[in-house]
């Protein structure tokens, strides 16, 4: 069965993030950073415990992508705050 458009139930686009974040909206960057956080301490675990070469080193380059990515996380909301006081 496919299911009909319906119009108006679009959501809207931002070009630039809301000044206030909802309750929801906290609770979701926390859970991202606990996620990426979370996957970074996996793969340096798996990494430390491999023997074969090549696959301790993409479980590294693994876990420093998801380190990227919570520092980026973690850099923009902390420049965010510094704005907003």
């Amino acid at each position: 069965m496919q299911q009909q458009p319906q119009q108006g139930s679009q959501q809207q686009a931002y070009t630039q993030p809301p000044h206030l974040l909802t309750t929801k909206d906290s609770l979701y960057l926390n859970d991202m950073l606990a996620w990426n956080l979370t996957a970074m301490k996996k793969c340096h675990f798996a990494a430390a415990h491999c023997q074969d070469t090549e696959i301790k080193a993409e479980l590294d380059k693994c876990g420093q992508m998801h380190q990227r990515h919570y520092q980026q996380l973690l850099a923009h909301l902390n420049t965010t705050n510094q704005n907003m006081m």
